[in-house]
């Protein structure tokens, strides 16, 4: 493999977009914070509305994300650093008339957005996928960053079990990942590389601790090999977690020792900010906040406290601080810092 120095990658760009890169990846990793994902596809959000006799409507998905972007600003700017939107998003406007982005910006929250186009099935393997969105995305950027987003969100996706994720699949995903984030950077927008491993099988985790350092080892190669600016980019990934159906299960200081193992192994210093998944949840704790609200603007208040209460811990877990001992369900969010709700 080819090496390039601090100087030769950081020449790739210009020195003034490459601060310009540093400065919002530290806008965005202050501790106790973390990102908001609010980039559910309208097609996600309708199995969720659906449970509760919602309408999946645009006017009711600009409500739903209104009333979780609108919680108290100083606890929403306390424990939320950037907020990852859909691209309908883009152009939806709160119920005073301001765009999304401005909203936010005003409460000097960076917004982002998700730029991938889905998945779709890798010919020549067992089922394993690859992601859409590479067809006009450095246009796609030049407008979202003209219109206020500074991140924009990338994920490829992967299974475990005894013969994936194949070579050829986490090559050929590492390479998608890597295009898309020298073509944010180049359009001055943060990248953020996600490489999602999926925890649906039967897998142990000495077997998810050998993919996680298999795949990040093949990423950051493909990342150097297209001169992605690693300082500039943010990395966003799952715990290293054994499968849900592998009857033992691991404590929370087992997978903290493992996860902590495969970044020191194979991702580079660097990388400036790690985001992790908030994979734990259970489909009761992740539709809590929408089951209270409702659609029902009497509920917005209710709603919006369970929320705060849910970033707070999850701010409070990233700093070590986290003490609750709860088996209700809120505290499995102990080990997350990245928060989807």
């Amino acid at each position: 493999m080819r090496r390039f120095t601090i100087d030769q990658i950081s020449s790739k760009l210009e020195s003034a977009l490459c601060l310009e890169l540093q400065k919002i990846v530290k806008s965005i990793s202050a501790p106790g914070k973390g990102l908001l994902a609010c980039d559910e596809s309208p097609s996600n959000l309708e199995e969720r509305f659906q449970e509760i006799g919602i309408n999946n409507t645009e006017s009711t998905r600009r409500a739903y994300r209104e009333m979780l972007l609108s919680a108290d600003k100083s606890q929403f700017s306390q424990y939320i650093s950037g907020v990852i939107l859909h691209h309908e998003m883009i152009h939806q406007r709160t119920s005073e008339d301001v765009e999304f982005i401005e909203f936010l910006r005003r409460r000097n929250i960076v917004a982002g957005v998700k730029v991938d186009r889905g998945l779709v099935h890798l010919f020549n393997t067992e089922d394993e996928k690859i992601t859409l969105g590479l067809d006009n995305l450095q246009e796609n950027c030049v407008r979202y960053k003209q219109e206020g987003c500074h991140l924009a969100e990338w994920k490829c996706v992967f299974s475990i079990s005894e013969r994936c994720p194949s070579q050829l699949a986490m090559i050929a995903n590492a390479n998608v990942l890597a295009r898309f984030a020298s073509i944010c950077q180049r359009t001055r927008m943060v990248p953020i590389v996600e490489p999602e491993i999926l925890n649906n099988g039967e897998y142990d985790i000495d077997r998810a601790l050998q993919v996680h350092e298999e795949m990040l080892s093949i990423l950051f190669r493909a990342l150097n090999e297209y001169h992605v600016y690693l300082e500039g980019m943010v990395l966003k990934l799952a715990m290293v977690l054994s499968g849900i159906k592998n009857a033992i299960k691991c404590t929370p200081q087992i997978v903290a020792e493992y996860t902590l193992r495969a970044l020191r192994r194979t991702v580079p210093m660097a990388v400036p900010a790690i985001f992790f998944l908030n994979g734990d949840q259970t489909d009761e704790e992740a539709n809590t906040v929408i089951k209270i609200w409702k659609n029902n603007p009497e509920n917005v208040d209710k709603a919006q406290a369970m929320f705060l209460k849910r970033v707070k811990l999850c701010s409070e877990a990233s700093l070590g601080k986290l003490r609750v001992q709860d088996n209700n369900s809120l505290c499995e969010l102990n080990r997350f810092n990245f928060l989807s709700l």
